[in-house]
């Protein structure tokens, strides 16, 4: 069992997590990231049979980072807006160095520039989450997608 206030600091992770890139603050949710971190959007399909095809790897924060700047200056993808809903927040062990494995269910609905929208994604959320000062970070996000036949090209994390 893990103290309550240990609890609502993983919650508002999930939740400062979601509300960053809702809100295209994509800088600030590169700050949820530790500096080791692994960042994977990963079809259930290739999870479920162990094969290493990643939809998107990250393999650390400069890598999260790159992906930022590619999006803000490089990039071209349609104008849109993203709603994530994350639910069932688990805390399911303690890691041999000290973190948390915690694993959340999440919905991903997308609104294109004319406001029409629809459900764009879901999936797991398979975590670890570690103390980085006084604050939690997620030092592993692993983005299982049960829909891996994502509607529209994949530019913004999930």
């Amino acid at each position: 069992m893990i103290a309550a206030e240990l609890r609502f600091a993983i919650d508002d992770l999930f939740a400062d997590y979601g509300a960053c890139l809702d809100n295209d603050r994509l800088e600030d949710w590169l700050e949820l990231f530790s500096e080791d971190c692994v960042y994977k959007i990963v079809p259930r399909e290739n999870a479920e049979l162990g094969l290493p095809v990643t939809l998107m790897l990250c393999e650390n924060k400069n890598m999260l980072r790159d992906r930022i700047v590619s999006l803000r200056q490089a990039n071209e993808y349609s104008v849109h807006t993203d709603k994530h809903l994350i639910t069932n927040v688990r805390v399911k062990d303690t890691t041999d160095d000290g973190g948390y494995s915690v694993e959340a269910n999440y919905t991903m609905y997308q609104a294109d520039n004319e406001g029409s929208g629809s459900l764009y994604s879901f999936g797991t959320y398979i975590d670890e989450v570690v103390h980085d000062g006084d604050a939690v970070k997620f030092r592993r996000k692993i983005v299982i997608v049960d829909n891996w036949s994502i509607p529209h090209m994949l530019s913004t994390p999930i």
